[in-house]
């Protein structure tokens, strides 16, 4: 690629990034791509970062499109100014955290000045902490708003920037918008108020972590006897270098676990990653020293949490003694399962409470749910619609948990994003609960299945990296949304939910029904047997990702766990290989 293949506005864009505005670092990284004008040129100034489902997301470095001290400011700068001007003449106060991402405490330092250069407090925290523990400050201190630096579980090379508002979650509709509206409309970095007041920022410490975990600890449901009974269970715990390091031990240790063992080599935080591939629970080979050091102690359950510590993934012993890694959609159905059974038997189920789950996130809660006579609400993908719910309902219903396939879990309202430090002891409760009654957690899933059916899901993501994946991307999404299949696997397509139109039709009669949820770039396709794919691109992360739940019977007189599993498995292969993906 040569410059006359690249657009020109690009080529503009970019050489106002070597004027005396930027850094003398900044300048000659960009006069490097300009000497020498190619992908890396085109994927760091094609486009502005956006706001997708996560915040603000993308690769470190110079450019439009990356994450620096300077995106980091124009968009510290327009939350600013959307502040002041939806609050005009009141006091505002806004809460940081940071986790352990290269760069992160320094983008955390560009926001404070940038928010007290415009007369605002900040809320500091002195040192890494949990995304979960961010939101938790934001309602603990009465705070306007929140900004966590982080990239969550994306590779090292990422970091992000989320923005909360005053009731702990992370922005939606029209706040998220108008952000971005007000940081599009900062045309220069001199726009930026980049001088900031000390004496503004208050320093958070010991005493927030405190109030946060006596918080996880009041989410306990099993009596002070079985926890003194069973609380010597071990359990085994890696942070992946990230913020749980100190803070998800001491949870589990307050909630009363007396044996946590942490992997060593993974509790020094370290943006580089040093001992995993990614730094994502979701992968299996970011468990595997927790995994050995479990075998090590004879713990029964591994505990890991992502950089953020917002998502956790779980392995547990199968019936054969051997380690298997849990899925988001199957840890989520046993902490769910266990916290009704749990308000069931304490007498809190009254008609009033409810659940909220994600459109890709199994359906089998739906019906344990109704099973409890608990309502179930699905909403689009990301917490910050969970947490909407909860702000709609409040005063009206009872928010019990929330849940995601992508290793999420929101348990009680004073958390108002994912959790994975409450998650953590969730977990392990009710893994001594499954103990009392003699089963483990895999035990535990096992009767679910039994009782309210067999569900097996799948996730599929497919990279794509710069503008030409981007394209690539829209051009899949387009294909699926105007030429969907007529069969998947022999079962016919019934249905076609498009959640950008917010029109589900079914093919059979034509008929039309409206989705009920906001506008957002996602497809599905429910097929005659109820079995549902579901098509999304990343809104952080240059990927598409394909989910995939099936369901059906399962006769333990007949077939084993194990067949009736591998059943589904082949379904939802032949799936895959029809929509030739």
């Amino acid at each position: 690629m040569d410059t006359l293949h690249i657009d020109p506005a690009i080529i503009e864009k970019a050489k106002r990034w070597t004027t005396e505005v930027f850094d003398p670092e900044t300048r000659s990284a960009v006069q490097a791509m300009l000497n020498n004008p190619g992908e890396e040129l085109v994927d760091a100034f094609y486009q502005d970062l956006e706001f997708g489902t996560g915040g603000m997301r993308g690769i470190m470095g110079p450019g439009t499109n990356r994450m620096n001290r300077y995106t980091i400011g124009m968009s510290t700068q327009g939350l600013a100014n959307y502040l002041k001007m939806n609050f005009p003449g009141k006091s505002l106060k806004v809460a940081i955290a940071y986790d352990c991402r290269n760069n992160s405490p320094e983008f955390a330092r560009i926001c404070a000045n940038v928010l007290t250069g415009n007369g605002m407090e900040v809320l500091l925290f002195e040192s890494l902490r949990p995304t979960p523990e961010l939101s938790f400050a934001i309602m603990h201190y009465g705070c306007t708003s929140g900004i966590m630096i982080t990239a969550s579980h994306n590779p090292k090379e990422y970091n992000g920037f989320k923005v909360y508002w005053n009731d702990g979650a992370q922005l939606v509709p029209p706040h998220d918008v108008k952000v971005v509206e007000h940081a599009r409309s900062i045309r220069s970095v001199e726009e930026v108020i980049w001088e900031g007041d000390a004496a503004r920022v208050r320093i958070l410490g010991h005493e927030t972590d405190k109030a946060y975990i006596d918080m996880v600890c009041s989410l306990g449901l099993v009596s002070r006897a079985m926890m003194e009974q069973y609380g010597d269970m071990p359990v085994v715990y890696s942070p992946l270098h990230g913020t749980g390091t100190r803070i998800a031990p001491e949870a589990l240790r307050a909630f009363g676990f007396k044996n946590i063992y942490t992997v060593a080599s993974q509790s020094v935080p370290d943006g580089n990653f040093p001992t995993v591939v990614s730094p994502n629970p979701e992968e299996g080979e970011a468990l595997t020293l927790a995994i050995a050091l479990a075998e090590e102690k004879g713990a029964d359950l591994v505990l890991a949490t992502d950089p953020d510590s917002d998502r956790v993934g779980i392995a547990i012993r199968d019936n054969s003694g051997k380690f298997r890694l849990m899925n988001g959609n199957q840890t989520a159905v046993i902490i769910l399962y266990y916290l009704l059974e749990q308000w069931k038997s304490n007498g809190k189920l009254n008609g009033k409470q409810y659940l909220v789950k994600t459109i890709v996130t199994t359906y089998l809660i739906d019906k344990i749910a109704e099973y409890y006579g608990v309502e179930c609400f699905n909403v689009l993908t990301g917490f910050k619609y969970i947490a909407e719910v909860i702000r709609d309902l409040e005063g009206v219903k009872q928010y019990i948990a929330g849940g995601e396939e992508s290793y999420g879990l929101m348990i009680g309202d004073q958390v108002r994003d994912k959790d994975a430090i409450s998650a953590c002891c969730i977990i392990a409760e009710a893994a001594i609960w499954a103990r009392s009654r003699s089963m483990t957690l895999y035990q535990m899933l096992q009767s679910v299945h039994a009782k309210f059916g067999l569900f097996q899901e799948h996730l599929i993501s497919i990279t794509k990296k710069g503008k030409s994946g981007a394209d690539e991307i829209k051009a899949m999404m387009e294909r699926f949304r105007n030429q969907p299949p007529d069969k998947l696997a022999g079962a016919a397509v019934a249905e076609v939910r498009d959640f950008r139109t917010g029109i589900i039709t079914s093919i059979a009669t034509g008929a039309s029904r409206p989705t009920g949820l906001a506008s957002s770039n996602v497809l599905q396709l429910q097929l005659s047997d109820g079995s549902l794919i579901t098509m999304r691109p990343s809104g952080t992360e240059p990927k598409i990702k394909f989910y995939f739940s099936v369901n059906g019977t399962w006769n333990q007189q007949t077939e084993s766990y194990e067949d009736a599993v591998a059943r589904l498995k082949d379904y939802i292969k032949q799936i895959i290989k029809d929509l030739n993906i």
